[in-house]
């Protein structure tokens, strides 16, 4: 399964500075979390993996709506 959220939050690479200032390569994975919404034009639960951010959007705006505006970001 892919690090990636619908948002489009991914990996991002950095380092890790340690006191010597010595720089070692570092991943930083997005808070991905596993959560059910309700989906008001399926009428049904729906599972995703999805960062917090993009959880916190969700319960703002709606599921339906959030994934129109996915949608229309994969597509331009």
């Amino acid at each position: 399964m892919s690090r990636k959220c619908l948002s489009g939050k991914g990996i991002q690479t950095g380092h890790r500075v340690s006191h010597s200032n010595r720089k070692t390569n570092h991943r930083f994975l997005p808070n991905l979390q596993k959560k059910r919404f309700w989906s008001e034009t399926d009428k049904k639960f729906v599972t995703l993996r999805v960062s917090t951010a993009a959880i916190r959007t969700i319960d703002k705006v709606g599921l339906d709506t959030f994934l129109r505006r996915c949608n229309t970001l994969v597509a331009s």
